[in-house]
């Protein structure tokens, strides 16, 4: 009996050593590889870097600049250092410490006012958009529905893209799958480790599963055409439509369609799936000054000068506020009205927004004719949505008076 014991100790022993041998290289494969940069994206002291070099870590595809740069004047100007929330003063410089920001780029009207950076950031860092992107890939749709590339955005998405026939896309407009009305069953809680937003890159990169066909698995949880729901994978089925629409890598179009006719400095990045399909919900890798020029196509109706990159009708029909607001508990956007990838704050100031985790925005304010943006790596960013607008308001009502007095004591003087 001794002797049976102690083989079962010794085999117990063997195979628990085994397992940790395993588990351990397992667990080094996986780090030297895209799931490594996945495992320890948010982790704390680590994101910064991360967030800068996201597209070395995960595959991707490059993005090349253009090679006409729409070029930015200069003219420093200081930005005010309170702003006005629920009733309160609070200081500019607390919320860019609290909200960990690494970069803060200020425009109005072609000048950059403010530009800094923190955290190793400069003005040659990619910082990657997390949702900042889902605007990008609406242009985009616009584009290739005035070529004729898409017919319509009444169009049935699995028609384009057949793999999502048998899931909660079959049937369902490119229109509501736009405005995050599609119906799909897609939990969106950035809290929860099991969520499908947090297993999305697991099973990209992990279980290393096509995103078509992560999406080709997702049931409808009622019919389209409905509320409004915030729904990552609405913005990812729009790269799938675009990918099979235009006969090209949404990287390809961007940059034929966007990066190049709108005169982008630097080159980009796209994140892919391991098959090489571009993750259109997120991680699009750009400068803080190529953003800008992206929110300036839109202040200025989608021109860049005389050219007209962006369709004018599309980005007027983007940013047109609907009806509905995002539910009041929503795990991202909570309260904000939302057009085609857009977000639209309340208040009636006629501004808008892309948006993105962890505190990336891209501001515009057709009324001061300002671009804002900012990139962080914010752990309160859902509780900091709405102080921000706060925030880049006052900076653009600032910096748009100031320009108006100086326009008027320039006429003045003459």
């Amino acid at each position: 009996m001794a002797r049976i014991l102690r083989r079962i100790v010794i085999a117990a022993a063997v195979l628990t050593a085994l397992l940790v041998i395993v588990a351990v290289g397992g667990f080094l494969y996986l780090r030297q590889g895209p799931a490594g940069g996945v495992l320890s994206l948010f982790a704390d002291g680590q994101r910064a870097d991360n967030f800068r070099t996201l597209h070395e870590a995960l595959p991707s595809h490059p993005i090349a600049a253009g090679g006409d740069t729409w070029a930015f004047d200069r003219d420093e100007h200081p930005l005010p250092e309170r702003y006005a929330f629920e009733g309160e003063e609070r200081s500019l410089g607390d919320l860019l410490l609290a909200s960990e920001t690494t970069g803060l780029l200020v425009t109005r009207d072609g000048v950059i006012l403010h530009e800094a950076y923190f955290q190793g950031y400069d003005e040659r860092s990619l910082a990657t958009s997390f949702s900042v992107a889902k605007s990008f890939t609406s242009a985009l749709v616009g584009i290739a529905l005035d070529r004729g590339q898409i017919r319509s955005l009444d169009d049935v998405i699995s028609d384009y893209v057949p793999e999502l026939v048998g899931s909660g896309y079959e049937g369902v407009a490119v229109r509501d799958v736009l405005t995050m009305s599609s119906g799909i069953a897609f939990d969106e809680d950035y809290a929860r480790l099991g969520s499908d937003v947090m297993q999305l890159p697991l099973r990209l990169f992990v279980l290393r599963q096509p995103v078509v066909d992560v999406l080709g698995r997702l049931p409808s949880e009622r019919g389209a055409g409905g509320p409004q729901s915030y729904a990552s994978s609405d913005a990812q089925a729009l790269g799938l439509l675009l990918a099979r629409a235009s006969g090209t890598s949404v990287a390809q179009l961007l940059e034929e369609a966007i990066w190049g006719p709108a005169g982008m400095e630097a080159d980009a990045a796209w994140g892919t799936d391991l098959y090489g399909q571009e993750l259109t919900y997120a991680f699009l890798g750009a400068t803080l000054r190529d953003y800008a020029r992206f929110g300036r196509l839109f202040l200025n109706g989608g021109r860049r000068d005389d050219r007209q990159v962006v369709p004018e009708a599309w980005v007027d029909a983007s940013v047109r506020p609907g009806a509905t607001t995002m539910a009041a508990d929503a795990a991202f956007g909570a309260g904000f009205g939302y057009g085609y990838q857009w977000w639209l704050p309340d208040g009636a100031e006629g501004d808008f927004l892309a948006m993105g985790i962890w505190g990336q925005f891209v501001y515009v304010h057709p009324g001061h004719g300002v671009v804002i943006v900012k990139t962080s790596t914010d752990p309160d960013y859902a509780g900091r949505e709405r102080e921000t607008v706060a925030a880049f308001r006052a900076i653009a009502r600032a910096v748009g008076e100031d320009a108006a007095r100086a326009t008027i004591a320039g006429g003045e003087a003459r």
